[in-house]
């Protein structure tokens, strides 16, 4: 399941539905709008494995990683957002539900850096 941050602008969100992807927004359909960050936390968990995609860079914390969510920091211009989320989501290591899960990532136009859960240091892998 994808879920954005209601700071995704409703341009992007349309450029994302266009592309036939699914989604629920933050405020819209599931939790509160102005929802505090760490209050989102326990919305994720009563979710099925959610993939949390926000351009917050409050969301780029290893001490949140989770191995039933992933959480995902657009480091790009909100222009560029939906560009990105399907770019994130096509990667060979994140194109599968299963394996974005227990990450916190940091997706910026040069590579994607992220944590696991349980790993002490974060991994880069670069744009294909």
């Amino acid at each position: 399941m994808l879920v954005l941050d209601e700071n995704l602008p409703a341009g992007q969100r349309l450029l994302l539905r266009r592309w036939r992807l699914h989604f629920r927004v933050i405020g819209v359909d599931t939790a509160v709008s102005g929802t505090d960050d760490e209050n989102l936390l326990p919305v994720l968990h009563h979710l099925p494995q959610p993939t949390f995609i926000s351009l917050d860079a409050d969301f780029y914390r290893p001490d949140w990683a989770h191995a039933s969510y992933s959480l995902v920091w657009l480091d790009v211009p909100s222009r560029q957002a939906a560009e990105f989320t399907r770019r994130f989501l096509r990667h060979s290591v994140f194109d599968t539900q299963a394996k974005r899960m227990g990450i916190v990532a940091r997706v910026h136009a040069e590579r994607i850096s992220y944590w696991r859960v349980g790993k002490r240091f974060a991994t880069s892998v670069l744009w294909r």
